[in-house]
């Protein structure tokens, strides 16, 4: 796993720097840089509006007596898609905007749940409960 995580984090930066100076070259520096601020902007508001919707759904399930797990799910990767899209970069930025998206927010999800059921089932992940 570290290994993996250590991949990561080298390999996105050298792929975030390439498409920036890709882009730069291609459409100039100040777009470049007017593109970035622009695709920060467009998913802070995406990112607010997202979450102000999940907050609705949590209080209506909470308030109805039942547990929010697929809100709270959604409430993860709104948060990880806002967080990508205040890193400058395309990538981390096409990744946050699927993250925000509630129609690939549910294809993702039903990826994720499916990982996380194999790693439980493998015994990479144990639930306690107490």
């Amino acid at each position: 796993m570290f290994i993996k995580l250590l991949l990561l984090f080298i390999t996105v930066p050298i792929l975030e720097i390439y498409i920036l100076l890709e882009v730069g070259n291609t459409i100039g520096l100040g777009a470049t840089i007017l593109l970035v601020f622009a695709t920060g902007i467009a998913g802070a508001h995406l990112a607010k509006s997202q979450g102000l919707s999940l907050m609705l759904k949590i209080q209506e399930e909470m308030a109805a007596g039942r547990m929010p797990a697929e809100e709270m799910i959604d409430g993860a990767m709104v948060l990880s898609g806002g967080l990508l899209l205040l890193t400058p970069g395309f990538c981390t930025d096409l990744t946050g905007f699927l993250l925000l998206a509630p129609f690939s927010r549910t294809i993702l999800k039903g990826w994720l749940k499916k990982l996380i059921g194999s790693m439980i089932a493998k015994g990479e992940i144990r639930i306690y409960r107490g």
